[in-house]
């Protein structure tokens, strides 16, 4: 087996100290990358295949070999997003929990043909589990079922959040459960269009390594694009996503609510062209697409803005003085802004 990298332990294996999938996850993994042995690293950069090897006509995602049976632990935006996904390749969604009767219509509505359980029964009618519950949910859910004595052994168990690697897993794996932790790196509306969000998107990828073609192929079967983050980058990288996403949208309210204030009647309206140029040159440019007053060093229209911040709202202004501090250091690194202009800059920004 692959050694893991970092001088970190591999994490805990069933009893065998072997990968033991079941036979419907063997067949899928062979379908997909026909590895020679299931415990030899396989190629991570292989091309998925639809199906086995030949010259024959592509089969429709009903057709195609290894369907897995799929279970829904968590019947919520996600997982009947992911569900719905899966189902579009032929795999069958067979089970879902579903407690308020919200979620329940979400099944009915998105998961058609699989019956609402209990957790222990989903997972013991799947051969791939998907756990999508809120990330505080996930350790106790994972001890749950294993003291519960529910079989796992050979079942793909995967959980959703951005936040933990497969370690969360641990006690299922233990218990002989094949774990994967694919983030897909979209928001969910909870509507029935979310599937089609997931196409092209990223997920984040983590599993042990024998098994990351098995979890590449199911990101790709869904539609999105497979990123490998390691173990212990996954908190950097679940906050990097969090800031980027989560705050955007506040600096776009706040920035409404205060136009707003200043009697603009449609602020998104306004905002609108602004936004999408300065989120599109921060992509594609980086840094080099900063533009306004803090990259061209005018600290006295910095210092306007931190007063009349000021007057509107005291939240509104240490937002903006942290902001504007990052931003002139970023430009002062990227040699945009001269070392006497960041001085002035860091004077009208002094609390």
């Amino acid at each position: 087996m692959t050694e893991w990298g970092g001088g970190r332990p591999p994490p805990p294996t069933p009893p065998t100290g072997r990968w033991d999938p079941g036979p419907r996850v063997r067949w899928f993994a062979h379908v997909r990358y026909l590895p020679e042995d299931w415990n030899e690293p396989m190629d991570p950069h292989a091309t998925p295949s639809s199906a086995a090897p030949g010259n024959g006509p592509e089969p429709t995602p009903e057709d195609r070999p290894a369907r897995l049976a799929v279970g829904v632990v968590g019947a919520g935006r996600v997982g009947t997003a992911l569900g719905a996904a899966l189902s579009r390749a032929g795999h069958r969604v067979i089970a879902a929990t579903a407690v308020s009767e919200r979620s329940r219509s979400h099944v009915t509505e998105r998961l058609p043909g699989a019956d609402v359980a209990t957790p222990p029964e989903v997972v013991a009618a799947a051969d791939l589990v998907l756990l999508t519950v809120p990330d505080d949910e996930l350790p106790e859910l994972a001890s749950g079922l294993v003291s519960a004595g529910v079989p796992v052994t050979g079942k793909l168990v995967l959980h959703t959040s951005g936040r933990y690697g497969t370690t969360i897993l641990d006690p299922l794996t233990r218990a002989g459960a094949l774990p994967l932790a694919l983030h897909p790196v979209m928001t969910f509306t909870g509507r029935p269009d979310d599937v089609n969000r997931l196409a092209g998107i990223s997920f984040g990828v983590t599993s042990p390594e024998p098994l990351r073609p098995v979890a590449e192929a199911l990101v790709v079967e869904m539609g999105g694009e497979p990123v490998w983050i390691t173990e212990e980058m996954r908190p950097l990288y679940h906050a990097a996503l969090a800031g980027g996403a989560n705050h955007l949208v506040t600096l776009v309210v706040e920035a409404m609510d205060l136009l707003h204030i200043a009697g603009v009647a449609e602020p998104g309206r306004m905002l609108g062209p602004l936004l999408g140029a300065a989120l599109d040159n921060g992509l594609r440019l980086g840094i080099d697409g900063l533009t306004g007053p803090v990259a061209r060093g005018d600290a006295g229209t910095v210092s306007d803005h931190v007063g009349e911040l000021g007057k509107v709202s005291a939240e509104s202004r240490r937002a903006y003085i942290a902001l504007a501090r990052l931003t002139a250091d970023r430009a002062l690194a990227a040699g945009m802004l001269k070392p006497e202009d960041a001085e002035r800059l860091l004077e009208a920004l002094a609390d």
